[in-house]
């Protein structure tokens, strides 16, 4: 069965919190921040012209990911990409990502930017492949765990 990408849908929100608390746990800790936004996605990420978006496989959330809005317009936040442990190796972070940027360009956006950890190899790796470059990452930088900024020009 295939991997269908699809829209937000409120009563995915507890999906949405479930796989990015797992990863974040898995590999740091969750931040006071992160709590707050991924319990709330309706009000921190839909509601200020953000969006999320589901990978499906057999009418099961395996995959999430979300576009936040910047500061600089035409410019979206890719952040929040997780994916089910049990459903990793299967490309799905992959199509999610081309997700993104596939409605990115759609979008008529400049670039999508985003902030990541090197330690999450697997993740960096990926979006080298898909053409982000790294940037200098500001000290005020709005996760703690960040040490890498990367962004891709549209």
């Amino acid at each position: 069965m295939g991997i269908e990408i699809i829209d937000y849908d409120n009563k995915y929100a507890k999906n949405f919190y479930d796989l990015n608390i797992e990863w974040l746990k898995t590999y740091f800790y969750v931040e006071p921040y992160d709590e707050e936004v991924l319990s709330k996605p309706d009000k921190y990420i839909i509601n200020k012209g953000g969006y999320i978006f589901f990978a499906m496989k057999e009418n099961k959330v395996v995959g999430t990911v979300a576009l936040m809005p910047t500061e600089e317009n035409g410019i979206l936040e890719l952040t929040k990409m997780a994916v089910l442990p049990e459903e990793r190796g299967q490309k799905i972070g992959q199509k999610l990502l081309q997700h993104c940027i596939d409605f990115a360009k759609s979008k008529n956006l400049k670039a999508l930017l985003l902030y990541s950890a090197t330690k999450l190899e697997n993740a960096i790796y990926l979006y080298r492949k898909y053409g982000f470059k790294e940037l200098e990452l500001e000290p005020n930088s709005p996760y703690q765990r960040s040490d890498i900024k990367m962004l891709l020009e549209l």
